[in-house]
C-alpha cells in the first residue's frame, strides 16, 4: 500500500508550537513544514525522510523568527501516513 499524505495546522497563537513542531519531527514522518499568513504561504521548509537533531535546529530557528516577526501564522505540517505506522497506531489505542 503506498504512502499517503496529510496536513496537520497549528495556529500560532499556542506558546507550545515550536515544542509540538519538535515533537511531530522527533516521530520521523514530518516532510515538509510551511508558515502562512492568511492566504500567503511566506516560507516553505522541505524536510528529508530521518531528520534529526543539529539538522532541524535551523528550521526550528527561521520558524521562530517568521513567528516573532509576523505575528499571527499558521504551521502547516505535511506528516506521511505509512500503513504500518497507522496499523501500529490502530491496534495501541484499541
Amino acid at each position: 500500500m503506498p504512502e499517503q499524505t496529510c496536513w496537520e495546522s497549528i495556529k500560532s497563537e499556542s506558546g507550545a508550537v515550536l515544542e509540538r513542531l519538535k515533537r511531530l519531527v522527533r516521530e520521523g514522518n514530518v516532510r515538509s513544514i510551511r508558515v502562512r499568513q492568511g492566504d500567503r504561504v511566506v516560507a516553505v521548509f522541505p524536510l528529508t525522510a530521518g531528520v534529526v537533531g543539529i539538522v532541524v535546529a535551523p528550521v526550528l530557528a527561521a520558524v521562530a523568527t517568521l513567528l516573532a516577526l509576523l505575528g499571527d501564522c499558521t504551521i502547516d505540517v505535511e506528516r506521511v501516513e505509512r500503513p504500518d505506522t497507522a496499523a501500529e497506531g490502530e491496534r495501541r489505542a484499541g
